[in-house]
């Protein structure tokens, strides 16, 4: 509480007046944060007529448009969307600790071209990307396989994100060469040190690739764009899209299911809160 006072200059503020500043400073920060968050709980539970007229208090409360939702096809684009960001984010985190772990503990000549090589791709953006990456996909190199029209091409193309392979490189390289030393004295191989030593280190870091991950793929829209050739591919920010574009949907029923996407994200963040704020603190508490 006083590094929030004095984060917003209130520390000198005394007495009765300055008690009720701070509350009403604290009462203004919540509802700037949590109101939009509370007027869309709310409005999904309601009745919804106008959008433009979205309520903070709860009255005549009704599950009609989750039920409507439902009808609509919502909770099969909500699996479709899980298998995705689950596949995806799996494969994400193998990639990236293993080309981590090849960047960050061992020497071999170019590595710093490959570092740029992998940072240059984060400076070009989903649109010029998705001629060549639909084409890719038509038709993938080497094993001639077609993933156009099916959820394995939305997992493939995010299994390598330049961030996390970044990321995880810059923390693999403040683990101590001491423990992998003592670890390769007691016979221990690459494997080993990587899986026993190397990991385990890394978990505020996991933690941090687990949130920022999740979210980068939930939110993926340009690319089921590309892979879905049908509704039943559809995942569910591509599904919000179609349910906005057609006039039978109500609002509250749009609302309903803006809600549905919204909670995984919020249940992941809470989950590995933990971890993310370790692996954030953790540069600043080693320097």
């Amino acid at each position: 509480m006083r590094q929030l006072d004095t984060a917003l200059g209130l520390g000198a503020i005394r007495g009765p007046i300055g008690r009720i500043v701070k509350a009403a400073m604290y009462v203004l920060v919540v509802f700037i944060f949590a109101g939009p968050l509370v007027a869309l709980l709310v409005s999904a539970f309601g009745r919804v007529t106008d959008p433009t007229k979205l309520s903070l208090l709860p009255h005549d409360l009704t599950l009609d448009n989750f039920r409507a939702a439902f009808g609509q096809g919502v909770l099969r684009y909500l699996a479709n969307s899980l298998i995705v960001v689950g596949g995806g984010l799996l494969l994400q985190i193998a990639v990236s600790v293993s080309a981590a772990y090849a960047l960050a503990r061992k020497q071999f000549p170019g590595v710093r071209l490959v570092l740029l090589l992998i940072l240059s791709t984060m400076m070009l953006p989903e649109e010029i990307l998705a001629i060549p990456l639909s084409l890719v996909l038509a038709d993938v190199p080497v094993i001639h396989v077609n993933l156009v029209g099916s959820l394995a091409g939305m997992i493939v193309p995010v299994g390598a994100w330049a961030f996390a392979i970044l990321v995880m490189t810059e923390f693999m390289r403040d683990v101590p060469l001491e423990l992998e030393e003592a670890a390769r004295i007691d016979g221990a191989g690459d494997v080993r040190i990587f899986w026993s030593v190397i990991l385990p280190v890394c978990r505020p870091a996991l933690g941090v690739l687990g949130i920022f991950g999740f979210t980068m793929i939930w939110d993926q829209y340009i690319l089921p764009l590309l892979v879905a050739q049908d509704s039943h591919q559809f995942t569910l920010a591509l599904a919000l899209r179609s349910l906005r574009a057609d006039e039978q949907v109500g609002t509250g029923v749009l609302i309903a299911s803006a809600l549905l996407a919204l909670l995984p994200s919020v249940v992941v963040f809470l989950a590995l809160q933990r971890q993310f704020m370790r692996g954030l603190t953790s540069g600043a508490i080693k320097g």
